[in-house]
């Protein structure tokens, strides 16, 4: 997709961070603008900024691990602008801790938003982008689901979102196949960056009542949840570079965007670990936050 002037951009986790950037730059190209976010001041906020600068934007209230949510973030996209070019499934939170101590609440949280997040709106735009497709020749669609680096790295005591992250990235992949069965029209990426200085490390602060925990973090979530922090404030790339980095591979029909390639060395060592049958290495031992991290938690557990 090379063209994006009066196209419409839908994004979830749209009021903040990396897909706030999205919208920025969708309406720097002339993009008209659906926003989705569970934040409602945020969204409000967001909204009423870009039409300040006369972009043609609405605000959706979504809860992404909702299906009939989902549904109505679609509904009100066509109903309002009458297609969809560009969908970004963004929105995504994060815990960490020892995979064992995760509650029932935290894996219904974070895979009901990272995963089923992403799965609802493959399910629910995909086949109406290819309607669209299907009715107009010159009509380009694409699907960027953001993942991660975790999602082709391990790393400790960020199990459950490690696996969410691993899901998007074999969907995105079996999205990308079956898309090239059917049509020339329409594409898709998996984004897989970094630490990046946004605010997903506070992503508690949006959690259902219902998905609350009784008892308070662990020793092992305690650690990684500052660790965490730390670690994005001091992010290697802003979300802004996130957004440039993922519209140029929009343009270059890339199925996988790496806005932090340096990463990519841990994913070669994890391959060849894999591939030689033996047990994973320290792939983060010369990282210094990482390795710092290990050393807390070890120190902590012991």
């Amino acid at each position: 997709m090379k063209q994006f002037t009066g196209g419409v951009a839908v994004i979830t986790g749209g009021a903040s961070g990396i897909g706030r950037e999205f919208a920025n730059t969708a309406a720097s190209h002339g993009m008209k603008l659906v926003l989705a976010d569970i934040q409602q001041d945020a969204l409000d906020g967001a909204v009423a900024a870009f039409r300040a600068q006369d972009v043609d934007a609405i605000g959706v209230h979504t809860d992404v691990s909702r299906a009939s949510d989902v549904q109505a973030l679609a509904d009100a996209a066509m109903q309002t602008f009458g297609q969809v070019n560009l969908l970004f499934n963004n929105a995504g939170v994060t815990s960490g801790g020892l995979v064992w101590e995760h509650t029932e609440q935290d894996w219904n949280w974070v895979l009901g938003v990272n995963l089923h997040g992403v799965v609802h709106g493959v399910r629910i735009f995909t086949p109406l982008m290819l309607a669209q497709a299907k009715k107009d020749e010159n009509y380009r669609g694409h699907i960027v689901n953001t993942a991660s680096m975790a999602g082709l790295i391990t790393a400790p005591s960020q199990g459950i979102y490690n696996v969410s992250k691993h899901a998007v990235v074999a969907l995105s992949e079996a999205l990308h196949h079956d898309l090239e069965l059917v049509t020339g029209q329409v594409h898709c990426s998996v984004l897989c960056p970094s630490y990046v200085q946004t605010n997903i490390g506070e992503s508690d602060r949006n959690r259902p009542q219902s998905l609350v925990n009784a008892t308070p973090l662990t020793t092992s979530q305690s650690v990684t949840r500052q660790s965490v922090l730390s670690s994005l404030a001091a992010g290697d790339v802003t979300a802004q570079q996130v957004s440039q980095v993922t519209f140029d591979g929009i343009r270059e029909r890339k199925l996988y965007i790496y806005p932090s390639p340096q990463s990519l060395s841990r994913v070669k060592m994890r391959m060849e670990d894999i591939i030689a049958q033996r047990n994973p290495g320290d792939w983060f031992s010369d990282i210094p936050s990482l390795r710092a991290r290990r050393e807390r938690l070890i120190e902590a557990l012991r």
